[in-house]
């Protein structure tokens, strides 16, 4: 699968202007970012490109007296388990409950859950707000025995973390090839099972579940697009987490989910990102 890298360079460049570009960009169908000293690399799907909606989605661009300018190439084949090694991917510690790393990782501090993440591209290593709001959701929920989906799952690390933690059994969803591969890789590399992988969009659910809980990673457009076919999948009673989008973006994400018969439960966010918990 070949991918375009784009390297955008933002004026002012801020923690918060390169937050949101993220968001722009992954409603436009980037899949993975990297932060630069002068904006940040996004990863897209040469054939998912689509010229006319980023320049579209970056006119809109929701932050005043912002500059963007951006070139790309075709990303070469690299080993992204040796560039995140020597570059970007460094071991997250959340409390004392879950630490999450790489196989490269040395003097990692104990947790209750030690989750091994080699990563084939940028996807959902727990760095960014959104994971790390999910992972907070399922350190305090009750998972033992739960049927859990794991939609848009990246490397699997929110499956991985709730299969620890008692939930059985456990899928795994993705549109994308490199991340099923990947999540297969980092099961076997937690020696967890009962965690079913596969490749697809909303509309492979109509067969599996049903879930006692989902989990929805993805962006705002996808989640209000979708969030129908994960709540005809839910058990009554079944708890849906999703993120991927801002505070601002929580009463359209709530209208929806309401008008599809969920009650809210409570929000968490983390600058400025957001994750909801819904319950049927």
């Amino acid at each position: 699968m070949k991918y375009l890298e784009f390297t955008f360079r933002t004026v002012p460049c801020t923690e918060i202007v390169n937050d949101v570009l993220s968001g722009v960009l992954g409603e436009a169908g980037f899949e993975s970012f990297v932060e630069q000293t002068d904006g940040i690399t996004a990863y897209i799907q040469k054939e998912l490109y689509n010229e006319s909606l980023l320049k579209e989605a970056l006119a809109d661009f929701p932050l005043p007296d912002t500059q963007i300018e951006y070139n790309f190439i075709e990303a070469e084949d690299k080993d992204w388990n040796e560039e995140w090694e020597k570059n970007f991917f460094q071991p997250i510690v959340i409390g004392d409950r879950c630490v999450i790393h790489s196989t490269f990782h040395n003097d990692v501090p104990q947790a209750e859950y030690d989750i091994v993440i080699n990563p084939q591209m940028a996807f959902g290593t727990g760095h960014h707000e959104t994971t790390s709001l999910i992972i907070g959701e399922l350190l305090d929920s009750d998972l033992q025995g739960k049927a859990l989906l794991d939609m848009g799952c990246g490397t699997s690390i929110l499956a991985i973390l709730a299969r620890m933690r008692g939930a059985s059994p456990c899928t795994a969803i993705d549109i994308d090839e490199w991340c099923v591969r990947n999540s297969l890789e980092n099961i076997e590399l937690n020696g967890v099972d009962n965690i079913a992988v596969s490749q697809g969009d909303a509309s492979s659910l109509e067969s599996k579940g049903p879930f006692d809980m989902v989990i929805a990673n993805i962006n705002r457009n996808i989640l209000l697009a979708d969030m129908k076919h994960y709540i005809a999948r839910m058990n009554p009673g079944a708890e849906l987490l999703m993120s991927g989008f801002y505070i601002d973006d929580i009463p359209v994400i709530r209208e929806e989910a309401e008008r599809n018969g969920l009650h809210f439960v409570h929000h968490r966010e983390k600058n400025r990102w957001a994750a909801v918990k819904f319950q049927k």
